[in-house]
């Protein structure tokens, strides 16, 4: 789950680390066949395609400054609520959803529920 990858991709960011090492940890324990995959612009989460994907925000929050965590999953719907922080339709029926993760707790039953759910819609793709 950790490696010379995942460091790299954090070096200065050891909130943001802690952030993703618990999102990696909980997503591995409810979904085990989970694969990871460090790129240099975010990390993904894996079945057959990429469900969720974990990056550095593009705007500094107050308070966190850039040291926090960017959770993205994809979905056949639209969500409504005041946690995202952006949607899109990139494509029909292919929405991006983008959270952001301040705190461990903010990796809680809402957010897994989500990514759960990506998880069974990038399974059902072909």
């Amino acid at each position: 789950m950790i490696n010379g990858d995942t460091l790299f991709f954090f070096d200065g960011k050891p909130h943001a680390l802690e952030l993703y090492t618990a999102l990696a940890e909980r997503i591995c324990a409810e979904l085990p066949d989970t694969g990871i995959k460090v790129q240099k612009s975010m990390i993904t989460f894996a079945n057959k395609h990429g469900f969720a994907f974990a990056s550095h925000p593009k705007r500094k929050a107050e308070g966190y400054g850039k040291d926090y965590l960017i959770v993205s999953f994809g979905l056949d719907h639209s969500l409504a609520s005041p946690r995202l922080i952006a949607s899109a339709e990139p494509y029909p029926n292919r929405w991006t959803h983008h959270a952001a993760v301040f705190v461990p707790e903010d990796i809680d039953a809402e957010l897994m529920g989500w990514i759960r759910e990506a998880y069974d819609f990038s399974a059902s793709k072909r």
